[in-house]
């Protein structure tokens, strides 16, 4: 929802509640049957709640912090002992951090009075009872939105399910476990489901019957893995009751939506047009965050992607885009010579959405309304593998936070992967299962191979570099399909997580392969040059990027590197260690506020 809507709700919703804290003192100076007394005043108390959902800064930065992702500098919360309870918990979406979804990110309370407060008042009987349920529905989905954030940070958190009073004693309860806590998610969530009645809403920025259903996939597939995985909580026997749910929610979706993976562009870029258009595509979209820079309520995708200062300079590693599967649906891993093919090169003949996701070598860009085409941009990108997947095209957007494209939340290509994971973790998925979901994803990204039935063979690739413990092929593709459908969309650290793969986090950060030293290379074959890599000083100053691979450059180390010296892979920042440790599975309870309330417990480790 365009946040000038709320303007006006904040001024009468403030008026009722305080949003800052748990321990604030709640305010009711407005008579509530102003509020609760009607089905408008139901309706605009609603809108407030729509401020808790993320920005699309939030969305495209949030996988700054993941196994894909080479940056400016790795990220404290992965560097040995940089990272503690004392540490700033409530981090901006600028990449430095994983953040939670929403305003209310992290250890802030806020807005759970918010939702509380009007559950707990929605009770006025001259209003319809269907009609007080779906607006109670609303409240239960942000709620379960808001306690989903918390158990996937923290793992055990308090559940509370009123408004406090000053004087109440639960503002210092402690940690509830987090099967109780889940449990009442999948409460609220089971009554959101239920109870909202609006089924089609054509601006895609209200909460709909379809986006509580999508929620719901979406938690009970990350719990159930969770508990299937983590195996030291000894929840491996509840593990398939949520799979299932998760299956159940994603296959209503399917069945009764009309929701469908749009493919109408007319070209193959498709699956791009889902994120940079203005309007949500609505085919697919089935939540966004919706933006307009007529009125200024705009994003900065372009400024974070293009600038060489804003951001952390985020840029996919050649681990991952090695991943992308050759458009006859082969790995293209199974090439001996992949580890050795110029940049040119490699990207052809691929899964059509690398080209939609990164710059290749026909990626155009607008100046002055005049197309021209241009390579990765060797003074932002680490390795070559520059991200294009939310930024505009005209480079006038470059400049500022400018971007009007709208922000997907929940779109059909994730419940259809939710429904693949969940029934494949059951052992239930069949070849009709994989046609509709991975063969259908497959099948828009161009790729022509097996997409009608489940694989039966393992991709060594795969298995080796991601996940060593994982032997069913089906599982294996669907986490590749994965990987590259949400890329960029903010959920894999926390895929990463509920698999148990922290580890990954500590994958080399490599880029594209380097043949020699002082030849420049023209990356998207356009007849000029783009970059030159080099050791000892050049004869001139190139008019394009030199990249100087010394291992002490200006009496520091440097961090950009060859994996052979004096040729191959870039690699970049392999000077600085990340450490992977298990207590990082759940973020450090802040220390201020356990000396706040003494009867929070920490987390394990921390």
């Amino acid at each position: 929802m365009i946040k000038f809507r709320y303007l006006l709700i904040i001024i009468i919703v403030a008026l009722l509640y305080n949003s800052c804290d748990l321990e604030q003192i709640p305010q009711d100076t407005t008579s509530k049957v102003a509020v609760f007394g009607s089905e408008k005043g139901l309706q605009l108390y609603s809108y407030s709640f729509y401020d808790f959902l993320p920005s699309a800064n939030n969305i495209h930065t949030a996988d700054g912090m993941s196994d894909y992702a080479a940056r400016r500098g790795a990220p404290a919360f992965l560097m040995e002992g940089a990272y503690s309870p004392t540490s700033n918990d409530d981090t901006s979406a600028s990449g430095n951090d994983v953040v939670a979804l929403g305003s209310d990110r992290n250890w802030g309370w806020g807005h759970l009075r918010n939702f509380n407060f009007f559950i707990q008042n929605c009770t006025n009987e001259n209003i319809p009872k269907n009609v007080r349920n779906h607006y109670i529905g609303l409240a239960r989905f942000f709620r379960a939105f808001f306690y989903f954030e918390k158990v996937k940070r923290y793992g055990d958190v308090p559940w509370i399910d009123k408004a406090l009073d000053v004087e109440d004693p639960d503002l210092y309860k402690g940690r509830d476990p987090r099967t109780f806590v889940m449990d009442k998610v999948l409460e609220d969530l089971n009554f959101a489901c239920e109870n909202i009645t609006v089924t089609s809403e054509v601006t895609r920025s209200l909460v709909t019957k379809w986006a509580a259903y999508a929620l719901k996939a979406r938690v009970c597939l990350f719990e159930g893995t969770f508990r299937k995985y983590h195996t030291e909580l000894g929840l491996q026997q509840t593990a398939n009751s949520w799979l299932t749910e998760a299956a159940n929610a994603s296959k209503y979706i399917m069945d009764n939506s009309g929701f469908k993976l749009y493919t109408g562009s007319g070209t193959d870029m498709s699956y791009r047009q889902l994120f940079i258009s203005k309007a949500p595509v609505t085919d697919e979209i089935i939540m966004a965050v919706v933006y307009d820079g007529t009125l200024a309520v705009t994003h900065a995708a372009n400024w974070y992607y293009t600038s060489t200062t804003t951001g952390v300079r985020f840029n996919f590693i050649r681990t991952f885009i090695n991943t992308y599967l050759n458009l006859d649906g082969t790995p293209f891993t199974n090439n001996p010579d992949y580890k050795t093919m110029l940049f040119y090169d490699e990207v052809k003949g691929r899964d059509k959405r690398l080209k939609q996701t990164i710059r290749l070598g026909d990626y155009q860009r607008l100046n002055n309304n005049i197309p021209f085409k241009v390579a990765p941009d060797m003074l932002y990108s680490y390795t070559g593998y520059q991200p294009i997947k939310w930024t505009l095209d005209d480079i006038y957007i470059d400049t500022r936070d400018l971007n009007y494209n709208a922000a997907s939340i929940f779109r059909f290509a994730e419940v259809l992967l939710n429904y693949a994971e969940a029934k494949a973790e059951l052992g239930t998925f069949t070849d009709q299962d994989w046609a509709v979901t991975i063969g259908a994803l497959r099948r828009r990204a161009g790729i022509t191979g097996g997409l009608t039935m489940k694989p039966t063979s393992i991709d060594p690739y795969l298995q080796k570099n991601y996940f060593p413990d994982i032997s069913d092929p089906v599982i294996l593709e669907i986490r590749r399909e994965r990987g590259i459908e949400l890329a960029m969309e903010g959920l894999r650290f926390y895929d990463l997580m509920r698999w148990k793969r922290g580890e990954l986090l500590e994958m080399v950060w490599n880029g594209m392969y380097v043949p020699a030293l002082d030849t420049p290379l023209d990356l998207n074959q356009d007849g000029k040059l783009d970059v030159v890599f080099y050791k000892n000083a050049l004869p001139g100053t190139p008019p394009y990027p030199a990249i100087p691979v010394n291992e002490i450059y200006g009496g520091k180390p440097n961090p950009y590197r060859l994996s052979n010296d004096s040729y191959g892979e870039i690699t970049w920042l392999n000077n600085i260690k990340r450490k992977w440790e298990d207590k990082k599975y759940y973020y450090p309870i802040p220390e201020n506020d356990r000396l706040t309330n003494p009867n929070l417990t920490q987390n394990p480790g921390w």
